[in-house]
């Protein structure tokens, strides 16, 4: 399904676990990110599936980020290329239709961290480090870590691990905001397919819908994004799954969801 064996996919009930399985540091490179794409794109299409957990393989690393071979020799047509698909690849998944995880099991640099950022959650293991050291070799995060990171957790810390390059341990990413939560080593998968099964239990148009609204508040004023909120809440009552979860609570029994 993901064109690379670079990506490792298991469905387990309504949730797809993406395993990012490039040793020794699961970084990511010209096959694995356009696969990366495919692979959401082709998530959005099945309706069985509501969340999306993102790990990396073994327990030091999550993702290192770009293999810096690439741009050793200075070219500059590579260096468009690559910056192109890693932001055609990280935007998509920031866009999934559904709920995604990153479960961070290590090391999460540069982009790899800008993986987990684009997100909408984030689970840290209590080894985990992170950081965009990008500058410190004469580069950029150029896969959306300039422009996500503050939403998270504000200029000031934005600045401080993009501009003094500083490396940041998962109980610091939990003060700051960068992750939701901190859990022990080998810890991080479980939890996450366990915060999917609580996605599985809202409507997915609904969950589909509170995503757009918050997502756009990031660019939006606010006195654009409430009237489209009215306006979305009037268009779940086109759905089956509004109908289905009014009456299911008034039943007192649990909705089955129809994701239409």
């Amino acid at each position: 399904m993901t064109g690379t064996e670079k990506l490792q996919l298991e469905i387990i009930e309504r949730t797809a676990v993406l395993t990012i399985a490039n040793p020794p540091a699961n970084t990511w490179d010209e096959t694995s990110l356009p696969a990366l794409k495919a692979l959401i794109q082709q998530l959005n299409d099945n309706k069985d599936v509501y969340a999306l957990v993102i790990t990396g393989q073994g327990e030091k690393f999550f993702s290192a980020g770009a293999d810096l071979n690439l741009f050793s020799d200075g070219d500059k047509a590579r260096a468009r290329h690559m910056a192109r698909i890693f932001g055609e690849a990280f935007e998509t998944l920031s866009n999934y239709r559904g709920v995604s995880i990153a479960a961070i099991n290590g090391y999460a640099m540069g982009g790899g961290l800008e993986c987990a950022l684009a997100c909408d959650l984030r689970i840290a293991e209590t080894h985990a480090q992170m950081a965009l050291p990008e500058a410190s070799v004469g580069l950029l995060p150029c896969a959306g870590g300039t422009q996500n990171l503050p939403w998270l957790v504000g200029e000031g810390w934005a600045k401080r691990m993009i501009l003094m390059g500083e490396r940041i341990n998962a109980e610091t990413a939990l003060n700051i905001g960068l992750v939701e939560a901190v859990v022990e080593k080998g810890a991080a998968r479980e939890t996450a397919l366990a915060w999917a099964e609580k996605v599985a239990r809202q409507s997915p148009p609904a969950v589909r819908a509170c995503k757009e609204l918050i997502q756009s508040a990031r660019s939006a004023p606010q006195r654009m994004g409430l009237p489209v909120e009215r306006e979305l809440f009037v268009d779940l009552f086109d759905t089956e799954d509004q109908k289905e979860g009014v009456n299911a609570f008034l039943g007192k029994r649990s909705p089955q969801w129809k994701n239409r």
